[in-house]
């Protein structure tokens, strides 16, 4: 690896594509500029047991340096998660218990490499430093900033003037994060844009205690499917890297239009040019916006599975939603069963009166439609389930041999069986 050698369209792709700032970008090109491998640290809260494409958006980024030759080094932070990031939040939230944890970082172990070469990966946890800690370890630490500096992040400053609680774990939070820099001796730390407080604590501690100050990369946040706030799974917002192929097609298909640009400049590897031709057409309305998003749709489906995949979630996503047909892997429900059952658990069910309807609340959470009564009562209200066509407005559906059933956008199932008494 020779960064000296490195063209100028390539460190413009490094520094410029999908980069909101870089602290310091002078020092951080002449690092490059080295040849060296450098320590690129970047750090996951297992207190959710998904990433989504907002996370993949800074994986990206080290993926590309990672194939220039720098070490990427993945922090899962078994610790910090159970405190929770602070970072955005109006409130204090709440903890996660260890186990918890460790079973949300089973699973993001596997989607870590579905963006970053596993094989050229380091992956550590931070227990394997924190463990360690003694009471004096932590009260050394807590010495070396002040509650002035931290009362000025704006989430603990906005909370503070509301006299809403700031908990002292969450106070720790930050120092925890940027031991983890000292603890790997991090050259280039990566984070989103609410994360720049944090990375900047990381690069003032290694300072004090004798190392060489990491350079931050910060990252632009990803909006969500909402068009509004960024992505998230508590907003449910979120497209998941771990998704069904139609599920990933058919919520970047629901993206806003005004975020096309944003989708293949921070998740695809589409040239400058071709962003820029987008941009042209999309101002002189010379492109439909829907044909754009099939390619984005077509793009994030190949990355996280495979193209013939994405060709299929787009023939599906065409005729399901375009000219309205069945899937063919609509889920399968027995109605003889469940009316076995709802007999059992609710009396009498009147199969036989045309006028009469099976009860949909338990048939959708018994089969997995809903995750829950509320949910399911939830998109009822909302007219988001669907009986042949035609919106359920109560809590029955008269059902038939052959009914289909949608439940929200993406989530189809045909009964099977007569309703016999």
């Amino acid at each position: 690896m020779s960064g000296s050698a490195m063209d100028p369209r390539t460190l413009h792709s490094i520094t410029k594509r999908g980069v909101s700032d870089i602290i310091v970008e002078e020092e951080f090109v002449r690092l490059l500029g080295e040849g060296k491998p450098l320590r690129l640290k970047m750090g996951f809260d297992p207190s959710r047991p998904d990433i989504h494409l907002g996370h993949a958006v800074g994986l990206r980024k080290l993926r590309q340096l990672q194939e220039l030759g720098h070490q990427v080094i993945l922090i899962v932070g078994d610790w910090t998660a159970q405190i929770g990031d602070p970072s955005g939040q109006s409130a204090t939230r709440q903890m996660l218990t260890a186990e918890e944890v460790r079973a949300n970082a089973e699973t993001y172990m596997q989607q870590f490499f579905k963006v970053v070469d596993r094989y050229r990966t380091q992956t550590v946890w931070q227990s394997e430093w924190f463990g360690k800690f003694s009471l004096a370890t932590v009260i050394d630490l807590t010495r070396r900033f002040t509650v002035a500096q931290f009362l000025a992040r704006d989430d603990f400053a906005n909370r503070f003037r509301a006299q809403q609680p700031i908990a002292i774990t969450e106070l720790l939070y930050p120092l925890l994060q940027a031991y983890d820099s000292v603890a790997i001796e991090s050259d280039v730390e990566f984070g989103g844009s609410d994360q720049r407080f944090n990375l900047l604590v990381g690069r003032d501690l290694q300072a004090m205690m004798g190392q060489r100050q990491q350079q931050c990369f910060i990252m632009p946040l990803l909006v969500g499917t909402d068009g509004v706030q960024k992505m998230s799974k508590s907003l449910d917002n979120y497209i998941g890297v771990f998704e069904p192929p139609n599920d990933i097609y058919g919520k970047a298909m629901s993206i806003a239009d005004g975020l096309i640009l944003d989708y293949f400049e921070l998740l695809t590897d589409v040239s400058d040019e071709d962003l820029a031709e987008m941009r042209s057409t999309l101002e002189a309305d010379a492109v439909n916006p829907m044909e754009l998003k099939k390619r984005l749709a077509r793009d994030l489906v190949a990355q996280f599975h495979d193209p013939q995949t994405a060709l299929r979630a787009e023939q599906h996503f065409e005729s399901t939603y375009q000219r309205g047909e069945a899937p063919e892997e609509a889920q399968v429900i027995s109605l003889t069963e469940w009316v076995e059952r709802l007999r059992e658990e609710h009396g009498d069910v009147q199969v036989g009166d045309p006028a009469a309807g099976l009860p949909i609340v338990p048939i959708m959470v018994g089969e997995g439609l809903a995750a829950s009564a509320s949910e399911a009562k939830r998109l009822l209200q909302q007219g988001a389930v669907e009986v042949d066509g035609e919106r359920l407005t109560g809590q029955t559906a008269l059902l038939r041999e052959g009914s289909l059933m949608r439940v929200g956008r993406r989530r189809f199932a045909r009964f099977v069986g007569p309703t016999a008494s």
